[in-house]
């Protein structure tokens, strides 16, 4: 007898997660900052100034920043809404999930 995925286990296999819709862009804009890391590399070889290398990582890390807090807003209205709808043991650990997502976030 099949069983129907549970949440987790949709989210787990790559079919559920709330970015999906936007995967897209995020590879996109992954990719553009792959290659500000590679531009950093070459700067650093090519021996360029200190302060032109310091501005293209605050770049890099303003775009990686913008990354990250689509993600979050993918995840809070997507993956939290629908544990918290869900209710249950679920959507406490959806909750500390994010919780803890974003005190990494605000860390960094």
């Amino acid at each position: 007898m099949a069983t129907t995925p549970t949440p987790a286990a949709t989210e787990t296999d790559g079919h559920g997660h709330g970015y999906i819709t936007e995967k897209d862009a995020y590879l996109k804009r992954l990719k553009r900052i792959e290659g500000q890391a590679r531009g950093l590399q070459r700067m650093v070889e090519e021996d360029k100034y200190c302060i032109d290398i310091l501005t293209q990582v605050s770049a890099m890390t303003k775009a990686l920043q913008a990354v990250a807090m689509g993600l979050l807003e993918d995840h809070l209205s997507h993956c939290v809404v629908d544990a918290a709808v869900a209710g249950g043991p679920e959507a406490e650990a959806k909750i500390k999930e994010a919780t803890d997502a974003i005190a990494r976030l605000v860390r960094s």
